[in-house]
């Protein structure tokens, strides 16, 4: 195991020892600024995954999804669907997480995905995703994600 990968684990647990010692001593804005890095890190990880799920999925052409609260059965479920639905619900998360943490960058966020949600509203979720990842790349260009 490297120096790096041994170390992770202690720094995740120096991060989490000053956070709690920020809060024991009152300082909120310490825990606050905390919070809102990783929220703004789990926001970029849906981001991604949702954009690469739309992106797989588009080269899949366009169709029909599986129902919301979809039941597993023995028959095989189309790849084409499966990614469709997969790209959609990942971008529900997304959308849902924008909804409550205000980190939406174009607006205009859709309403989420319900259970028996229609192809319209999961078509809905998905493009929301694209037009966050595009406006993501437009306003830092140069910057690659790791």
């Amino acid at each position: 195991m490297s120096c790096a990968a041994n170390a992770w684990p202690h720094l995740a647990l120096m991060g989490r020892q000053g956070l709690v010692a920020a809060h024991y001593v009152g300082r909120q804005d310490v825990v606050d600024s905390h919070v809102a890095s990783v929220a703004r890190e789990w926001r970029d990880d849906l981001l991604e995954t949702a954009v690469v799920l739309d992106v797989l999925a588009l080269c899949h052409g366009h169709g029909s999804y599986l129902p919301r609260l979809y039941q597993e059965t023995s028959t095989p479920v189309p790849t084409d669907v499966e990614l469709r639905t997969d790209a959609s619900d990942a971008a529900d998360q997304l959308v849902h997480h924008d909804q409550q943490h205000a980190t939406s960058t174009t607006g205009d966020i859709p309403g989420g995905l319900e259970d028996g949600g229609t192809d319209s509203d999961r078509d809905a979720v998905r493009a929301y995703a694209r037009r966050e990842w595009i406006t993501r790349q437009e306003r830092w260009p140069g910057i690659e994600d790791a």
